[in-house]
């Protein structure tokens, strides 16, 4: 058994592109060994900006010798599909051998495939590989990019390095090829190294200014970044993108403190982070109360003769000059009020079909007053709800955003502060773009609950108004994640929103469907959130209907999938949900409707359209009530006698605990049937001959599952 490497060397690799790379190597080279019938054991793999690397351990030094076999047509089939039996494995027809099978003569395809050294087999593997390696973006160069057939790597390949043991394994790829030889450091180090082994790989690197090990850097950064900050009396803002980036960029890190002018600290502190992070790459320190300081570490590359002195001067200079532009951004904006920037939104379209960002700023005003005043959903003053509203997409034309968009939002609060708005004002325009992520800060405060409650469900409901939704794992206009910042938003503030009203107010009475469709959406996004606590999807399948129809309220969606997935964990719950399931067996297969079937019977109306008709509801009940309250025709059972029993005493309380949404209270009512239907089927006959006792007792069936059903749909419970 012996170690493999291979080195493939070439100009600086993105660092973005680092860990798809490492992973796309391990991928290829695993597919080339498994498609050659080489074990592999474990694979390690590197990267720099100057190479990648992998050592796969104990790799055999051959192949073994094995014999395949096929087996094909019968003896006597057509010779048509005996020689394409033949081409297919790739043997002569004078090769096949005959078998009996099952007193058959049948013919096979015997192969016997000699065993292969392994350098053979990876010496073609590794043009494989290569060719077939998948970049973000490559490039073709030298005089063989006239081809389209020419090698495309994401920079030009200038080294391999590949060795079985000790021993070269030779191959070539667009005119370099293979040998023991590497580079060093750019800077540290001239000349070849020459590597021996997989074992010696990392080391001989070593001591040529190369750390190959990519978390090895990372560690390196981040904690000499935090070393340089506390030896300067600071801490550093801890970054783990950053640090990853870093060591992408360099093979030798040292990390270094910088200094800037105080001066530049007049501009917020988000601009300053964002100024060194995005355009150098520099991290940033806070001070011991918590705040900015003029501080900065930078990565370098190099071991200065003079403790980097010269790099941390060039790298403030640069640092200096973005500050500057970032500070006439920030003063420049605040000669234009935001009302005056407000309306330039109508120069920027939102949506082909759904008009400017000015249009959707008064679509947003209109459903933030509308739920701080009529809704009382998040309370609040409805007047500086739609100011907030009108003003939270007014940074979008500032210099600053332009320049740095993930800043949008938070621009418009420090400029609405600087004006003198509303604190409460200056704070809704600044977080009504959260929460934007799963661990993002939920806003709490009510005109911010208003605006940022309206901004995403004017998302929801235009796009899903022009029947523009998520499909699949496309979401442009991340609806999924509006509905995810939705369901945060009604949970931390305990919010009883009904999106049915809320659709009437965004876009007038015809609305209400509008709303319900959302409402399943944003059910199918509950259910996802909640699967991940441990919820089922079918619990909250149960929990969607309310009155007999999509509930349009989230939170009455969540809090009874919560209360019945509680429930279902007792005996009582599972034994209840097997003697509905055999209740709703026998009635489906009896074709038995119960009181509304009845009620159709008698030649009256649809009982289904009654029920859904407000007016006419009162009529099923009627009949509901006379029926239960009909004398039986015989002397029921004890069981049956105590199941009816116990239906009258749980159904009142059940309908009234669920008309106060205490669904706890609602699944406790439910627990009093568990054992009267256990007995019941236990001990009644349900199909007795004689029709009125079978009638009753489906009747009782019916009921039961109504009963049920006004709590959660167990029918849409699986398992």
């Amino acid at each position: 058994m012996s170690d493999f490497l291979l080195e493939l060397r070439s100009e600086e690799i993105p660092a973005r592109m680092q860990a798809s790379a490492r992973a796309e190597l391990a991928k290829l080279f695993r597919r080339e060994m498994d498609a050659a019938g080489v074990v592999v054991g474990e694979i390690t793999v590197w990267s720099t900006p100057r190479r990648l690397a992998l050592i796969a351990r104990g790799l055999p030094e051959a192949t073994e010798a094995v014999s395949e076999e096929a087996k094909g047509p019968p003896v006597g089939a057509p010779d048509q599909a005996v020689e394409g039996f033949c081409r297919k494995n790739g043997i002569n027809r004078d090769d096949l051998e005959v078998r009996d099978v099952k007193g058959r003569e049948t013919y096979f395809a015997v192969k016997d495939i000699p065993g292969r050294a392994t350098t053979d087999l990876l010496a073609e593997a590794i043009p494989a590989i290569i060719r077939d390696f998948s970049w973000p973006k490559s490039m073709r160069w030298g005089e063989a990019s006239l081809s389209t057939e020419s090698l495309r790597w994401v920079r030009p390949l200038s080294g391999i390095v590949a060795l079985l043991g000790e021993d070269l394994v030779e191959c070539e790829v667009h005119g370099v090829t293979s040998g023991w030889v590497t580079l060093g450091h750019r800077f540290h180090h001239s000349g070849d190294i020459t590597i021996g082994s997989a074992d010696d790989y990392a080391e001989k690197l070593r001591a040529c200014h190369v750390i190959v090990d990519h978390e090895e850097r990372q560690n390196i950064i981040r904690e000499g970044a935090a070393k340089v900050a506390s030896e300067a009396g600071l801490s550093l803002v801890e970054d783990e993108g950053l640090v990853i980036e870093n060591a992408g960029l360099t093979e030798w890190p040292v990390p270094l403190l910088g200094r800037f002018d105080e001066q530049f600290l007049d501009v917020p502190p988000e601009v300053i982070q964002l100024t060194a992070r995005v355009n150098q790459k520099y991290f940033v320190c806070e001070d011991g109360q918590g705040k900015l300081a003029n501080a900065f570490v930078c990565t370098a590359n190099i071991e200065a003769a003079d403790g980097g002195a010269a790099i941390v001067d060039g790298n403030r200079k640069v640092l200096a000059a973005r500050l500057s532009d970032a500070r006439f951004f920030w003063e420049l904006d605040q000669k234009t009020p935001l009302r005056d920037h407000a309306k330039k939104l109508d120069r920027i379209t939102f949506h082909e079909k759904l008009g400017s960002v000015a249009d959707k700023v008064e679509r947003v005003a209109k459903l933030a007053a509308w739920l701080t005043s009529d809704a009382r959903a998040p309370n609040g003053d409805h007047d500086l709800a739609r100011q907030a509203a009108e003003l939270s997409k007014s940074d979008l034309v500032t210099e600053m955003v332009g320049e740095f968009p993930e800043l949008q939002g938070l621009m418009g609060g420090y400029y609405a502060e600087k004006e003198g708005l509303p604190a409460d004002v200056a704070n809704a325009i600044r977080d009504h773009y959260k929460p934007v992520g799963q661990d993002d800060e939920v806003p709490t405060a009510p005109l911010t609950v208003a605006v940022s409650l309206a901004d995403k469900l004017d998302n929801l409901f235009s796009f899903f108004n022009i029947e523009i939704l998520p499909t699949g794992s496309k979401d442009p206009f991340a609806l999924r994640r509006a509905a995810l910042g939705y369901l945060r938003l009604v949970q931390a503030n305990g919010l009883e929103l009904s999106l049915e009203q809320a659709a009437q107010a965004w876009g007038g009475l015809g609305q209400a469907k509008l709303g319900t469709k959302v409402a399943e959406f944003l059910s199918d996004r509950l259910a996802v959130q909640m699967k991940e606590e441990g919820v089922r999807h079918d619990f909250i399948a149960a929990s969607r209907e309310w009155d007999g129809k999509p509930d349009a309220r989230t939170d009455r969606i969540e809090a009874r999938a919560r209360a019945l997935a509680e429930f279902l964990k007792t005996d009582n719950g599972a034994n209840l949900l097997a003697g509905y399931k055999r209740a709703a067996n026998i009635l489906k297969k009896e074709d038995w409707h119960g009181i509304e079937g009845e009620i159709a019977r008698t030649g009256e109306e649809d009982p289904l359209a009654l029920v859904d008709d407000p007016d006419m509801k009162a009529v099923v009940d009627a009949k509901m009530s006379e029926r239960h309250a009909r004398e039986l025709s015989y002397a029921p059972e004890p069981a049956e006698k105590t199941l009816i029993e116990a239906l009258d005493a749980a159904e009142p309380k059940a309908s009234e605990a669920i008309a106060k949404e205490d669904f706890a209270a609602a699944m406790s009512a439910l627990a009093s049937l568990r054992a009267p239907i256990d007995a019941f089927f236990e001990g009644v006959t349900v199909n007795d001959p004689d029709p009125d006792k079978r009638a009753a007792r489906l009747d009782l069936l019916a009921r039961f599952r109504a009963a049920v059903h006004n709590v959660a749909d167990f029918s849409m419970i699986e398992g």
